[in-house]
C-alpha cells in the first residue's frame, strides 16, 4: 500500500516539501510513500525528455496513479496557478477519469513560491478542482496542527506551503518542514482508513 508524492519542482522548494510530505506518509504503519515527479514541457514542439530523469524521482505513470491509495500533488505557483508542466501531465489522465480508478482516494495538495503573497492559495484550489472531478476526497491542513499557529512563512489550511525566497535552494523553516510531515501522516492515515472502508463494503 503506497501514496504517491507526485511533483513538479524547477528549483527545489517543492521537491524539499514533498520530501518532507514522504517522511510524514512513512511514519504510518503498513503505508509507504513513492515519490515521482513530470518532465519539463517546451514552447518549442521538437524539444523531448529523456525517458528517465538524470536525478530524482523517476517520472510519473498512469500505473502509479491507478495503483495508489492516496495522492499528494505539489507544484510551485506560477501566477496563481499550478506549473504547466504538472497541468499538462494531469490533462492527459482521462482514462484514469472515465475507470473512475481515483474515486474516493484521499488527496493533499502543496506548493512553493518567492513571496509571501505569491499565489500560494489560489495555486493550491487549482490542484483542487482535477482532483475533485476524478472523485477525489480533498484534505487540507486543520488548525489541530499547532504549527498552522506559529508559522511566519508557508503553511495554509488549504495544504502545505513553503516560501523560498529569491535564493534559490533555500532550507524550509522549521514550521513548514512541521506542517509538511504532519499533513503527509494526516493523508496517510486517511488512506489507511478509507481502504480498510472499502474491504469491508466489499465483503
Amino acid at each position: 500500500m503506497y501514496v504517491l508524492v507526485l511533483y513538479y519542482s524547477r528549483y527545489g522548494a517543492t521537491k524539499a516539501l514533498a520530501e518532507q510530505i514522504a517522511r510524514g506518509i512513512d511514519l504510518v504503519p503498513g503505508v509507504e510513500s513513492r515519490l515521482r515527479t513530470v518532465p519539463a514541457v517546451s514552447a518549442v514542439c521538437e524539444a523531448t525528455e529523456e525517458d528517465i530523469p538524470d536525478a530524482g524521482p523517476v517520472y510519473c505513470t498512469e500505473d502509479d496513479l491507478r495503483g495508489c491509495s492516496g495522492l499528494a500533488l505539489g507544484s510551485p505557483t506560477r501566477f496563481g496557478n499550478m506549473a504547466a508542466p504538472l497541468k499538462y501531465f494531469i490533462d492527459n489522465t482521462s482514462a484514469l477519469w472515465l475507470s473512475a480508478a481515483l474515486v474516493d482516494k484521499p488527496a493533499a495538495v502543496f506548493t512553493s513560491s518567492t513571496s509571501m503573497h505569491g499565489g500560494q492559495e489560489t495555486t493550491l484550489l487549482s490542484m483542487y478542482l482535477p482532483l475533485l472531478h476524478h472523485g477525489m476526497n480533498i484534505l487540507g491542513v486543520p488548525y489541530s496542527e499547532p504549527a498552522l499557529h506559529t508559522t511566519q512563512r508557508g503553511g495554509t489550511p488549504y495544504g502545505a506551503s513553503q516560501i523560498s525566497g529569491h535564493e534559490q535552494g533555500a532550507a524550509l523553516s522549521d514550521d513548514e518542514r512541521t506542517i509538511a510531515k504532519a499533513y503527509g501522516r494526516r493523508l496517510a492515515r486517511t488512506a489507511v482508513a478509507m481502504s480498510t472502508m472499502r474491504i469491508e463494503n466489499e465483503s
